[in-house]
Formats: structure tokens, sequence, C-alpha cells
């Protein structure tokens, strides 16, 4: 075997080589853990776990949806109806963690909006109410809600005592949208025709 032959063997073993040694390294860098198991690591076998904002909490309102039943107005004078209700306005994230728990990445998080923002989080509020609406004759009126919301963006930054997938340190995006404290909702009054159904079925 001349020289050049028994280079071009030599480095066709030692490429083989090389990639064997390399494929278990690029399987284990696929190897990734998901959101839902970091922030379940977050002060649960973390050095620490701080939630880093992207900056001041976004109002906005909620989608406008009926409270409340409808009430129908089947004679022929002007009605004054009153209709009594009660309104759940729940949260949600990114990640589609239970934010209402009293443990775990829960308590965490509302730890961390309060200390950056100087308020509580709510994941839930009920409000209750009872709203006049004047219906006219042969017309039907109900009440719309619209509760404010507010949403918090942001990054927690993961620091572990020992590499967790290969890292000592990992960096979650994370966003929440819930009821704003203590912000009153818009409440609406809608009155329309009854259509020839609505007549039959609560006039007839």
């Amino acid at each position: 075997m001349n020289r050049r032959i028994r280079l071009s063997v030599l480095f066709a073993a030692l490429v083989t080589a090389g990639s064997t040694a390399l494929a278990p390294t690029v399987a284990q860098a696929e190897e990734q853990p998901t959101t839902r198991e970091l922030l379940d690591k977050c002060d649960n076998g973390t050095d620490s776990c701080v939630f880093h904002p992207d900056g001041a909490p976004q109002d906005s309102m909620g989608e406008a949806h009926q409270v409340g039943d409808a009430a129908y107005n089947c004679t022929s004078d002007l009605q004054r109806s009153t209709v009594g209700w009660s309104d759940t306005t729940g949260e949600s994230n990114s990640v589609g963690v239970s934010l209402s728990a009293e443990y775990g990445f829960a308590e965490v998080f509302k730890v961390s909006i309060e200390t950056n923002y100087n308020h509580t989080w709510e994941s839930s509020h009920t409000e209750s109410a009872q709203t006049n609406i004047d219906v006219r004759p042969g017309e039907m009126g109900w009440v719309t809600r619209e509760a404010q919301m507010q949403r918090v963006t942001g990054t927690y930054e993961l620091h572990f005592p020992d590499r967790f997938y290969g890292h000592y340190i990992w960096y979650v995006p994370f966003d929440a949208t819930g009821p704003k404290p203590d912000a009153p909702s818009t409440k609406t009054q809608h009155t329309r025709p009854m259509t020839d159904q609505e007549k039959s079925e609560h006039c007839g």
C-alpha cells in the first residue's frame, strides 16, 4: 500500500470514529426541558428564580359578553326590567399553569408580581350586580360586561446548583393576563326587536 492510499484509509477511519463519538453529544443537545418543567423548578430545586419584567403591566378590556338573563317585553308599554347577574373573570398565561393555587410556581409568580409592580395578582374576580334595562314593546333587552384586564410579560432567570439539562442558568419567557385588581368593569344595556320565534317562545 503506497503512502497516498494509507493516508486516505486513515482519514476515513478518523471521520467514522469522530462521527460515532459526536452522535451521543448531538442527541443530548436535542434534549431540552419544557417551559412547564423549568417553571416547576422555580424555588423548588433552584438557587434563585427571578422574574425580570419587560415593563409596566399593559391594561386592556376583556371581551364583551352577556351576563344574566335577557328581558322580553310582551306588553304594549315601556317596561323597566332589572337583570341580576354574577360573572367571574379568570386568568390565562403562556404556559397553561394554574396561578390560582397557593403553592409551587403559583406562589412564586404572585410574589414576583408584588415585588415588581407593588400590587397583588388576581387569578379570578367575581362581580355581581343588578342592572336596569328599559325595554320597548315587542323588544328584548340584555346586559353585556367587559372586565378590565392587565397583562404582564417578562423572563424568569433560573440558577441551578447543578447542571440541569446541561446548563446552570436557564431563561424562560413568560406572560400572563388576569383581571385588574379593584378596577370596575364596563356594563352596557342593549335592546332590539324580538324575532317571530322569540315572540312565540316568550309571549305566546
